[in-house]
C-alpha cells in the first residue's frame, strides 16, 4: 500500500508572485475574442472574461413558457433574488440579446434558473422555447435590478401579471426559505394570467399557501371563459383587490408586468407604504402634434447624420435607420443602451420629463428626441 507523507507541503492554491505580476500584462496583451476562439475549442464555456453558461436542464412550467437551468463559468459573480440578466445567443449568425429574470434565489449549487415566455415574433424567446437543448451555451451579462423585499415591512404584497411573475417568484422563494422566526410579516401574491394553463409554478404556490399561514396566493384568470376577457378582472382597482380578499393597508408593494399594468398598480396603490415596480414591456410612445415629427441626429463617434422620427424611442428610431446600438432589456432598467447626449433635448418616456443638460447620459430605449441631437455613438 502506498504511504502518504503528512509533512508534505500543500499544493499552492494562489498564483505565484511572477504569475500575479504577469496577469495584468496578459490581460493588456491578449485579444479576448482570439482567446475565446481557442479556449472554446477545448470547452465551450471557457472564455477570457465573458460570463458563459451551459444549459443543464429544460422544463415547461406552464403553457407558453420554458424554464432553463444554467451552470455558469467562473466569470459569473453572483446575483440577488429579484434581479435580471441580459441573456445572449447566436441565432442564424446574429447575436440576439434580451433581458430575463432569475426565478430562484442563489443556491449552494451555483445553478441559475430562468423562465422565459414565448413571444410571438420574438427571436430569442422563440429559440429558447422551441429549439434550445441541454448542452447549449449562452452568454450572461452582469446582473442588474434593485427590487428587494422591504426588511422592515409590516405586510408584503406582490402583484404579478403574465411573465412578471419571474422576479417575484425569486423573492417569494427567498422569503419562504427563511427561518420561521424571520418571517414575521405576512406575504400575499396576486398573480394575473389569461388561463389556468398559463399560471407558472401554481402547484408550488398553492402548496406553500397550504403549509404557510403567513402566505396567501390569489390567482386571477382573465380569459378562462372561452378565451374571452372576464369583465370583472379586466381592470385593476381597489374594489377588485377588496373583492379578492387582498389587504393593501400598510403594505410594501412589489410589482412586475406590462407597462400598462404597472401604471395601474401605481395608481391603485398610491396610498400604500411603498411601491417598487418593473415593467417588462417598453413604454408606449404617444404621438405629440406640438413637437416636430422628425429631427436631425448627429452621431459623433461614427460621424453620421440621420433624420429620426420623434414618435419612436431613440433605440427604435436608430434601429429603423439600420443601426444596431447596444441594448438589453429595452425597458430602461439595465442601462446597456446608455450613451452621452452632447447637445439637444430628450424626453423620458416613463414620466414625460424633458432634459437638455449637456453631457448627460440618456437611455435610448426609454427616451425620444424632442429637438436636434448630438449623441456619442
Amino acid at each position: 500500500m502506498n504511504s502518504v507523507s503528512l509533512s508534505a507541503k500543500p499544493r499552492r492554491t494562489r498564483p505565484s508572485w511572477w504569475m500575479r505580476k504577469a496577469l495584468p500584462w496578459l490581460h493588456a496583451a491578449v485579444d479576448p475574442s482570439t482567446a475565446d476562439f481557442w479556449l472554446q475549442r477545448i470547452n465551450p464555456t471557457w472564455s477570457w472574461q465573458r460570463s458563459l453558461a451551459r444549459i443543464v436542464s429544460i422544463s415547461h412550467p406552464a403553457q407558453g413558457y420554458v424554464s432553463v437551468v444554467l451552470r455558469p463559468n467562473k466569470h459569473f459573480r453572483g446575483f440577488k433574488a429579484g434581479q435580471h440578466t441580459n441573456l445572449s445567443a447566436i441565432i442564424h449568425g446574429r447575436r440576439i440579446t434580451r433581458s430575463y429574470s432569475f426565478t430562484q434565489p442563489p443556491g449552494a449549487d451555483g445553478l441559475l434558473h430562468l423562465t422565459v415566455r414565448h413571444v410571438e415574433g420574438g427571436v430569442l424567446s422563440s429559440h429558447l422555447c422551441q429549439h434550445a437543448r441541454v448542452g447549449d451555451v449562452l452568454e450572461l451579462s452582469r446582473p442588474f435590478g434593485n427590487m428587494r423585499l422591504a426588511a422592515d415591512a409590516q405586510r408584503h404584497l406582490l402583484l404579478a401579471a403574465g411573465s412578471g411573475i419571474t422576479p417575484l417568484a425569486a423573492l417569494l422563494r427567498e422569503w419562504a426559505k427563511q427561518p420561521a422566526s424571520a418571517r414575521t410579516a405576512p406575504l400575499t401574491l396576486v398573480y394575473w394570467a389569461r388561463t389556468q394553463a398559463e399560471l407558472c409554478f401554481a402547484a408550488e404556490f398553492q402548496a406553500l399557501a397550504a403549509s404557510q399561514p403567513l402566505f396567501q396566493f390569489v390567482p386571477v384568470l382573465t380569459h378562462e371563459a372561452n378565451g374571452q376577457a372576464c369583465a370583472e378582472h379586466n381592470q385593476l382597482s381597489p374594489e377588485l383587490l377588496t373583492s379578492l380578499g387582498v389587504n393593501t393597508e400598510d403594505a410594501d408593494v412589489r410589482t412586475c408586468g406590462p407597462s400598462g399594468f404597472v401604471q395601474a398598480v401605481h395608481s391603485v396603490c398610491s396610498k400604500t407604504r411603498s411601491v417598487e415596480a418593473e415593467g417588462f414591456t417598453p413604454p408606449v410612445v404617444q404621438a405629440d402634434a406640438q413637437g416636430p415629427a422628425s429631427v436631425q441626429v448627429e452621431l459623433r463617434r461614427s460621424r453620421k447624420k440621420l433624420e429620426l422620427s420623434t414618435n419612436l424611442s431613440l433605440l427604435e428610431a436608430l434601429e429603423q435607420a439600420g443601426l444596431q446600438p447596444k441594448h438589453g432589456c429595452r425597458m430602461g432598467v439595465c442601462h446597456t443602451c446608455v450613451c452621452v447626449r452632447h447637445d439637444g433635448t430628450t424626453q423620458n418616456l416613463h414620466d414625460g420629463s424633458l432634459d437638455a443638460e449637456m453631457g448627460r447620459e440618456v437611455r435610448l430605449c426609454v427616451s425620444r428626441a424632442r429637438t436636434d441631437l448630438t449623441l456619442d455613438l
